[in-house]
């Protein structure tokens, strides 16, 4: 993570924060700051990492940063992260602190109100996803039943762990959520998280 700042140590008010992101070492910021350098800021983030983690240093020191009357500006949302759920976690985060939020390539700004009704869609989008990945758990389910996985126990509990697992991955679901949607005890997910933590 590198954080260049642009006015000599003084702090601003109403000071805009451009974050660009690549996932590897082997990927270049260029044509992102090309097009941030054009948009302006007074402090920009880069950060080299994945963005299937939420965790991440440079996104952290940006949420630190941003302050009430300030705005965050990307080149692209898909910048902030890889899971729907978690972009659309750290804009909400933005706007209950009262942070601006700019994306270039989706002409989004939620300080306008085309900008808060594409980020409602988004929401919507994302609702969607989540109902679908459960129906597909489900379906797995059901189809593994109809073929005749009934013989044992031991392979449905499987099917379930296997489907549990899926969801856990998705970053989509609460373990309250899996718990109950598959039928899986709270102490049978955190045993398979633990143990494939232990393999890895």
């Amino acid at each position: 993570m590198e954080l260049t700042t642009i006015t000599g140590g003084i702090v601003m008010e109403n000071k805009t924060i451009a974050y660009a992101r690549v996932s590897t070492d082997q990927q270049y910021l260029d044509r992102q700051l090309e097009v941030l350098d054009k948009y302006g800021y007074e402090v920009i983030i880069k950060e080299k990492y994945t963005g299937t983690k939420r965790d991440r240093e440079g996104l952290n020191d940006l949420m630190d940063r941003a302050q009430p009357g300030d705005t965050v500006v990307v080149e692209s949302i898909s910048r902030l992260g890889r899971k729907t759920l978690d972009i659309l976690g750290i804009v909400e985060e933005l706007n209950k602190k009262g942070v601006r939020f700019v994306s270039l390539k989706e002409n989004m700004d939620t300080s306008t109100s085309t900008g808060n009704a594409m980020f409602q869609m988004m929401c919507v989008i994302a609702e969607l996803e989540r109902n679908m990945i459960a129906d597909r758990v489900k379906e797995g389910l059901q189809s593994a039943k109809k073929r005749g996985k009934k013989l044992g126990r031991p392979k449905m509990d499987n099917d379930k762990v296997n489907g549990a697992m899926r969801m856990y991955d998705s970053g989509e679901y609460s373990i309250k959520e899996i718990v109950e949607q598959v039928g899986i005890s709270q102490g049978k997910l955190y045993k398979e998280i633990n143990k494939r933590k232990m393999q890895d």
